[in-house]
């Protein structure tokens, strides 16, 4: 299987670090890279006049800063089954990603995001919030600022059951094949009683995990959702979060309120938000 990834990039170092990561985690597989950029021009200068002429060589010195940015890693790659490629665009970031995704094979998109100092503390960057909300048609890989790549082999994926997943599960699958994952799925609630409905779903959870090593875990509701993400990723040892972006979602909820209140939820590892398919 071959895959697809797409790397948005503002030449940044965090988003340079998001696609290390992507390349990282695909260092034995067949893969293509698409870099996108999506350019615009801001004025920052004291003048209130600027030529077009000037504007025309900032462009292009963006495309060249891409192409140059696809040869060195097309040199580096220590995998001869890599490709790199480039989408360059005037258009606003999501829109170019919306059109790259329905060009290309996109399996996932993978970027960075800038986190707010302390290990408590964590922003959703504009940028990041935008695509999450937006993109509805492709996984979403969110990457912390400055994170190093380990091994993706311990995989959580947080749910009160009250859904009946199908594809939505595919991607978390995927993801456990590539380093032979553990999936731990976790459920926060005030008691160990479930509904008919959510026994339903549990077993049918259970039957599409039966290729795969996972294991179940209750939480007691004592606190904070974000809290108790927080401490599940610490006991367990995750490095990858997985969520999914349904309606009214804990998703939804932490890239849609303003955003002070997206303060105290920090995924200090990699985090997956798999669109929800209805």
């Amino acid at each position: 299987m071959r895959h697809h990834i797409l790397l948005p990039t503002d030449f940044s170092d965090n988003a340079m670090s998001a696609a290390l990561y992507a390349i990282n985690l695909y260092k034995n597989e067949s893969c293509t890279f698409y870099f996108l950029h999506a350019w615009s021009f801001s004025n920052s200068s004291t003048r209130t006049y600027i030529s077009s002429t000037y504007i025309d060589k900032l462009e292009t010195a963006a495309k060249q800063q891409l192409v140059e940015l696809q040869e060195q890693y097309q040199k580096d790659s220590g995998n001869a089954d890599h490709n790199f490629e480039i989408v360059f665009s005037t258009e606003p970031l999501v829109k170019t990603i919306e059109e790259a995704v329905k060009a290309y094979p996109v399996n996932f998109i993978v970027m960075g995001t800038n986190g707010a100092s302390g290990a408590s503390k964590f922003l959703f960057g504009s940028n990041a919030v935008g695509v999450i909300n937006k993109i509805k048609s492709c996984p979403i890989l969110v990457i912390p600022s400055d994170y190093k790549f380990v091994k993706t082999d311990r995989i959580a994926f947080p749910t009160d059951f009250n859904r009946m997943y199908g594809e939505e599960i595919e991607p978390i699958k995927q993801f456990a094949k590539l380093h032979n994952a553990k999936i731990s799925v976790f459920h926060i609630s005030k008691g160990d009683d479930l509904s008919e409905k959510q026994d339903n779903n549990l077993a049918l959870l259970k039957s599409s995990l039966e290729n795969f090593e996972h294991s179940f875990h209750w939480m007691s509701d004592s606190g904070s959702k974000e809290s108790a993400i927080k401490d599940f990723i610490l006991d367990y040892d995750i490095n990858l979060l997985v969520m999914i972006n349904y309606e009214h979602s804990f998703v939804e909820r932490i890239t849609r309120e303003p955003i002070v209140k997206n303060i105290g939820f920090h995924p200090i590892i990699p985090f997956l938000v798999v669109p929800c398919i209805n």
